[in-house]
């Protein structure tokens, strides 16, 4: 262990600044090297999404004294921007994580001690009405206290622009040069809850959004005929012990539908998410619970939302009773081609309309873009970048949004949120639901009728979990020496083209080398196979994880996966192999 990260680790451990119970969890990990390397290595990154990690005592990890050294300097970036700007405050929210609503009333106080308004939920609220929160309050940023669907032992600190999306990579880099500023962590200093509301520095804000955001939604909606005579389709929801639990049932419930069932296991807010090992809507056992009762109920519709609200899952009800789950490009293309096609016939889709997903998403969002005259355009990995679309396209320029979907289970619909929303999403799938029984049909007929007009897709993502220090540098190295593979055959697999994200450079056939432009770098590598077919690899920017995306495409669905069985098997058997290295 360095001498430097022994010398963090006494401090934390000894300085009468930290709290008593810091103290005593770090002396409680006296003489575990390889733990107190963990915590004290390195400073918990400040990224484009903010901060994520593990909950407990340390330089590495979420707790109170890193949340306010990041709300530090987020309030000294905001004060270098002048004072009209950020005199016109910051709004902040929380979901249900543990130590979330401690995080939130810290940074609130953080940003009240430099004089800078802060606009605090009075209770859990998901991401997109922190969004929503934003633009409503005309505030200068944002802050979410949430890991989103990471397991109970994160927390995580999400900043937000003016505009209610998370900062740009311009932005939060200013964010991060101020953080590093900070060169004693023992000189943080934040007012009382007191102090800072007799200054009128710290406001609650509670029923007044809430009203203000279901106005919003109902315009999005499409068809409420459909819902008035299919009231009583039957809906399994869970919100997996997290925030999403009123903000939803209250649209389904105010558009009309009548039979909404929550799963009781699950409907309270809880830190420990003890009914689940993940509260991920994109896994099948996070919905099991809601499986199981929808299928004692017969319910025709399961959505899930995670803890934070702003992902969705769905699972449907099939012919023989079973149960399905779609996958995130299914459940996008679902909501884009409904979204399209409605609007289309009410006459109500404007000429210069345009969705946006993400490269690493379904193909077939082109297809069925060009089908309704609408432009699809592709950002990388990150809503944030969506939001960016809708702010230069829709707010600032002369195009109209409709719809933006990540395959990682993330929607929008409507331009007043700027950040994923599963309120909007199951609002627009129960209606889809709701919508294709009231035609005599189903959601998995027009499903199948959807791959009949543009196409079939086999698609999967791999994620590869390294924890640790050696994890973050063993995906490096695989990231650099795939980087410099650009041979054309990668392990028995003819490469066309391959899309370098970093260095922003697509190699065409091995030799012919040409700019990639509209993007910003990002550690990436795209590789474009035969047909539409293609894989992609990269780190997550959230998990200590590489993810491996794939995607095979053809007129027959057979042919379609047994594609996709062999290239999952030669790439990801190819990166284990470098991992391993």
């Amino acid at each position: 262990m360095e001498r430097a990260t022994q010398d963090r680790y006494r401090l934390w451990s000894t300085d009468p600044f930290f709290d008593d119970a810091t103290r005593a969890e770090l002396l409680s990990i006296a003489g575990q090297e390889d733990e107190i390397e963990e915590r004290f290595y390195k400073d918990l990154e400040f990224g484009t999404g903010g901060l994520r990690g593990i909950l407990g005592a340390g330089l590495n990890r979420m707790n109170v004294y890193t949340v306010a050294k990041a709300s530090e300097g987020f309030a000294r970036y905001l004060l270098s921007e002048g004072e009209p700007f950020y005199k016109r405050g910051v709004a902040i929210s929380y979901d249900s994580r543990l130590h979330s609503s401690d995080f939130a009333l810290v940074t609130a106080l953080v940003f009240a001690t430099h004089g800078i308004p802060a606009f605090l939920s009075d209770e859990l609220r998901p991401t997109p009405m922190l969004s929503f929160a934003v633009r409503r309050f005309g505030a200068a940023a944002g802050v979410m206290i949430t890991a989103s669907h990471n397991p109970a032992k994160y927390n995580g600190y999400k900043a937000y622009g003016e505009d209610g999306g998370q900062l740009p990579p311009e932005a939060a880099d200013k964010v991060l040069d101020a953080i590093r500023s900070i060169d004693d962590i023992r000189t943080l200093r934040w007012t009382g809850r007191a102090d800072a509301e007799a200054k009128g520095l710290l406001r609650l804000f509670g029923r007044e959004l809430d009203d203000a955001y279901m106005a919003a939604l109902e315009p999005l909606s499409i068809d409420r005929g459909a819902i008035s005579r299919q009231a009583g389709m039957k809906i399994v929801y869970t919100p997996l012990h997290g925030a999403g639990n009123k903000p939803v049932r209250r649209i389904l419930d105010e558009l009309g539908f009548r039979n909404v069932l929550v799963v009781p296991e699950q409907e309270m807010p809880d830190s420990a998410f003890p009914t689940v090992a993940f509260p991920n809507p994109e896994e099948r056992s996070a919905l099991q619970l809601a499986i199981d009762l929808a299928g004692r109920e017969s319910a025709d519709l399961v959505i899930a939302t995670d803890p934070d609200g702003d992902r969705m899952g769905i699972a449907l009800r099939e012919p023989d009773g079973a149960y399905s789950v779609l996958s995130g490009n299914q459940i996008g293309l679902l909501l884009m081609e409904y979204v399209l096609s409605a609007r289309k016939a009410a006459g109500t889709l404007p000429p210069g309309s345009f969705c946006v997903t993400t490269i690493v998403s379904t193909q077939l969002a082109d297809t069925i873009g060009r089908a309704y005259g609408v432009e699809v355009l592709r950002t990388l990995t990150g809503f944030k970048f969506i939001g960016e679309k809708i702010k230069e396209l829709d707010e600032n320029g002369t195009m109209h949004f409709q719809f933006g979907f990540e395959e990682s289970f993330g929607y929008l619909c409507g331009t007043d949120v700027r950040d994923k929303d599963a309120v909007v999403a199951s609002m627009l799938f129960a209606e889809l639901a709701a919508s294709s029984r009231d035609a005599g049909s189903s959601v998995r007929a027009r499903l199948r009728s959807l791959n009949e007009r543009f196409g079939f897709a086999a698609e999967d993502t791999v994620s590869i979990t390294l924890e640790g220090r050696e994890g973050v540098e063993r995906i490096a190295g695989v990231m650099t020496r795939m980087r410099a593979d650009k041979d054309g055959d990668l392990g028995g697999v003819p490469v066309l083209a391959i899309d370098d994200y970093l260095t922003l450079t697509r190699t065409v056939c091995a030799e012919k080398t040409v700019p990639i432009e509209g993007f910003t770098p990002s550690d990436v590598l795209r590789y474009r196979l035969s047909g539409d077919d293609w894989f992609c690899v990269r780190p997550s920017g959230t998990e200590p994880k590489i993810k491996i995306y794939f995607g095979c495409y053809g007129p027959v669905e057979a042919e379609c996966r047994v594609r996709l069985t062999a290239l999952k098997e030669t790439v990801v058997g190819l990166i284990r192999d470098r991992l391993a290295q």
